[in-house]
């Protein structure tokens, strides 16, 4: 496991600019990738205690489903399949579990009658609601040590690492509106 004392030594060896950023020298690809996979295990465990803190039963893959339903609002099956990165089948399966317990509603598509349309119900909104508010609120607290100098470097870097990742159920807010809605 790499360090992040071990990454800024590693920066500062080639030139780069510290904990901030600075200096406008280039970071090596090496140590952006461990730094993105560290960040992305501490968020799938933010993740994962926010949703055993809510509810135990849903898993991981059906919360992402979920969220998934609502940031891109009623969709076809096929495009949430798409937006989830599985094969229709597997989308249709977790979709059917959470049918089941009420999360999701399937609707045939008055367009097209061989069509569903996914929506989440009402109490699915508010499981994700709950969960994501659980998850800001230790997102906040972990943001508040991050000196206020690197914080502008952070938000510069995760924007353009979420617009070339280019999933379309994540919105990528200009401002902090967006995440307002779900504050405590």
């Amino acid at each position: 496991m790499v360090s992040s004392a071990g990454l800024a030594a590693g920066r500062r060896d080639r030139g780069g600019g510290g904990a901030g950023g600075g200096g406008g020298a280039v970071v090596d690809e090496d140590d952006v990738v461990a730094v993105v996979m560290a960040a992305s295990r501490l968020v799938m465990g933010m993740s994962a205690r926010a949703l055993a803190e809510v509810d135990e039963t849903l898993s991981l893959p059906q919360l992402r489903t979920m969220v998934a339903l609502e940031g891109c609002g009623p969709v076809k099956l096929a495009e949430l399949a798409e937006v989830l990165g599985v094969n229709a089948s597997t989308a249709l399966r977790a979709v059917a579990r959470l049918e089941a317990g009420g999360l999701v509603d399937r609707r045939a598509n008055p367009d097209s009658r061989r069509e569903v349309i996914l929506t989440l119900t009402p109490s699915g909104a508010a499981l994700v609601e709950r969960v994501l508010r659980h998850r800001r609120r230790e997102v906040a607290k972990l943001v508040e040590g991050v000196p206020p100098e690197a914080r502008s470097g952070l938000v510069a870097g995760l924007r353009a690492l979420l617009e070339v990742a280019g999933d379309r159920s994540i919105h990528v807010p200009e401002v902090a509106e967006e995440f307002r809605r779900v504050a405590p």
